[in-house]
């Protein structure tokens, strides 16, 4: 069986839908599983073993240059036709990854109108599965594959399989910040994020126990957060632009993570490290790859109700987020940096 699985964005997507393919993998070592993704996220899904190939393919790129799309949507659906796919498994639920699944020509699996995210899309499905909104992502995606390739759910906690690739020169960037803990402080959401003084906190905190705290940063909103941080504490270090791939090589080089809901959170999850992943107006989406990795939740009334990007009751941070008290994160993360 020669199947190509469509889960285009995000990082945390992606992540979230590993141990599914480790699942098929140990079920039917024998079939072949090719992932088409949004090029950004391609090298990742690349490390997972049982992925023979990846098809880097970007929608959101040919939303600025709209008159090349008919071409683009062209030759790939006579490169998709001419690989053979006996199936197509559309686990993202959106009318753009259910048009990219049409394009091999054969028959397409997916979510039904109460599971997927956008119920428009199951029109083009020849076979749908219901799954839960109430399980984690993990989950879902698992029993997704389970349900739509006739196979048992397999019991246990999910694995991630990534072959993490060595770290080379990139390891000289970590030299003079030994021992350390990642801070994931960035997210494209604004109420996910935690406020500077609590990051300001834990850094105080770290510094008692001789320990760095390094966080990356994506973008100049992110770089300036971390930049002020540092001038304030001697033990925050910003980590210099690097590839996805570089990250995900100098990730298990720290004692532990601690991290707001995104992609870097589930990354570092699923490469087992310890850490503590901080949840306010978003639903914990982690299935815990590990016993030593720990999700806190807002303990607001209102956390995860209100489901927009801007919360309601407290701005430019949500009062969910803000109502993770360090000390909260400290007590969580302390037992996790024993050895």
């Amino acid at each position: 069986m020669k199947i190509l699985l469509v889960k285009t964005s995000s990082l945390g997507d992606v992540l979230h839908t590993l141990p599914a393919v480790t699942d098929l993998s140990r079920v039917h070592p024998d079939w072949e599983l090719h992932w088409l993704l949004e090029p950004a996220y391609a090298s990742m899904a690349a490390l997972h073993p049982f992925v023979r190939r990846v098809w880097p393919f970007s929608l959101r790129d040919l939303k600025g240059r709209w008159w090349h799309a008919p071409q683009a949507l062209r030759q790939l659906r006579r490169e998709l036709r001419r690989e053979g796919f006996d199936r197509v498994l559309d686990s993202q639920g959106l009318v753009k990854s259910a048009l990219l699944a049409r394009l091999p020509g054969v028959p397409v699996l997916g979510l039904d109108r109460a599971s997927a995210r956008e119920p428009m899309a199951c029109r083009s499905y020849s076979r749908t599965a219901a799954v839960s909104w109430e399980l984690p992502a993990t989950e879902r995606n698992r029993c997704l594959f389970a349900a739509l390739l006739d196979y048992a759910k397999p019991r246990g906690r999910p694995e991630a399989q990534l072959q993490v690739p060595p770290a080379g020169a990139a390891r000289l960037v970590l030299e003079d910040c030994q021992p350390f803990v990642w801070g994931f402080h960035g997210s494209a959401r604004a109420n996910k994020l935690w406020p500077p003084e609590h990051w300001a906190r834990l850094a105080e905190q770290l510094a008692l126990r001789d320990l760095h705290l390094v966080m990356p940063a994506g973008n100049a909103a992110e770089r300036e957060r971390v930049e002020a941080l540092a001038q304030r504490h001697g033990n925050v270090r910003l980590l210099p632009p690097l590839p996805v791939a570089d990250i995900l090589a100098l990730l298990p080089y720290a004692r532990a993570f601690v991290g707001v809901d995104t992609g870097f959170s589930y990354l570092a999850s699923a490469l087992d490290l310890r850490g503590v992943t901080l949840y306010g107006p978003t639903a914990d989406e982690q299935s815990p790859y590990a016993p030593w990795q720990q999700t806190l939740c807002s303990p607001r009334a209102c956390a995860t109700a209100c489901g927009r990007h801007g919360c309601v009751v407290s701005k430019p941070l949500s009062a969910c987020m803000t109502a993770i008290a360090p000390e909260q994160v400290l007590a969580a993360l302390t037992p996790l940096l024993e050895d």
